[in-house]
């Protein structure tokens, strides 16, 4: 799998520099790569590896790395990766025409598969953005409802897991909805265990404050368990407590509550479904099995 990785990621270096500006070169060069967990799937549902392969891979890719950077803007984010974020660095207008430029290019070499490659990837895309506008929307105030915010994170987070799955499966001929569900199952699964470490993991494991999505103006699943748990006067505290700088006594009253309430071990517990149940889609596949219990195992 290294191997193939190396391979991704040399072709998306080949695509940067096939635009000719050495600029922009340099920028995708000092953006770490991340566990590139699209890639690994299609590697492992295509199975053979091919040069159709390494360039779709290299799409999704490149199309996650620009959702990245433009997300960066919109959180203000100054780290990624555990590095100093592009709009850190350069400014958001870099960031956000950095973004756009690897989602052209993307699609510009998307543009050479097959139609129903091309609608799944585009598709995602477009429920990639829709996600985002509502993420936006959703931080302006506390967010209550579970169903909208389960809805977010699959269009934001795990429709791109979900047709990276697809489409490894349309490239083996094999059943594409079934991968499909798993790469649904999967991606849930993986945000909902990223909402959890945002508040039982340390500062230095998350590379910034604990809680920081709670303050950004995130309502993640432990929080909406925990406002639905709470009587009329912790609710407005808990909605008081939303998109602000919290004290060391706010961030003990958050932590506390959201232990007795069951709010964490009830966001755990769905994690575990979305897990589980991607696993019983791919029971003769090891090394799909392995990618969800170590997904899950980050939070528990």
């Amino acid at each position: 799998m290294k191997n193939y990785l190396e391979k991704v990621q040399n072709h998306m270096m080949a695509l940067i520099k096939e635009l000719g500006d050495d600029h922009i070169l340099r920028l995708f060069k000092s953006i770490e790569s991340g566990k590139m967990v699209r890639s690994r799937l299609l590697k492992l549902i295509a199975e053979n590896e091919t040069s159709d392969l390494i360039s779709l891979s290299s799409i999704i890719e490149l199309i996650h790395l620009a959702s990245l950077l433009h997300d960066d803007v919109i959180d203000n984010s100054d780290t990624r990766r555990g590095k100093p974020s592009i709009n850190a660095t350069y400014g958001s207008k870099v960031s956000i025409m950095l973004g756009d430029i690897f989602y052209s290019k993307a699609f510009s070499e998307l543009g050479k598969f097959d139609y129903e490659i091309v609608s799944r990837v585009a598709g995602s895309v477009t429920k990639l953005s829709l996600g985002e506008i509502v993420d936006v929307r959703l931080s302006e105030h506390f967010n209550h409802d579970e169903n909208i915010y389960l809805n977010m994170i699959y269009n934001k987070t795990a429709s791109l897991i979900e047709t990276a799955s697809a489409v490894g499966a349309i490239l083996s001929n094999k059943d594409v909805e079934t991968y499909s569900k798993y790469g649904y199952h999967l991606g849930m699964a993986f945000q909902i265990v990223d909402d959890i470490l945002d508040i039982v993991a340390s500062s230095e494991e998350l590379g910034k404050p604990a809680m920081s999505d709670f303050v950004e103006g995130k309502t993640t699943i432990p929080y909406i368990k925990l406002w639905h748990w709470l009587d009329n006067n912790g609710k407005r505290y808990l909605e008081s407590l939303h998109k602000k700088h919290l004290t060391p006594d706010d961030y003990n009253w958050l932590l506390k509550n959201l232990e007795e309430s069951g709010g964490i071990r009830q966001a755990k517990d769905l994690a575990k479904f979305h897990s589980k149940s991607a696993i019983n889609l791919v029971k003769d596949s090891p090394e799909l099995i392995e990618i969800a219990e170590k997904l899950l195992s980050r939070g528990f």
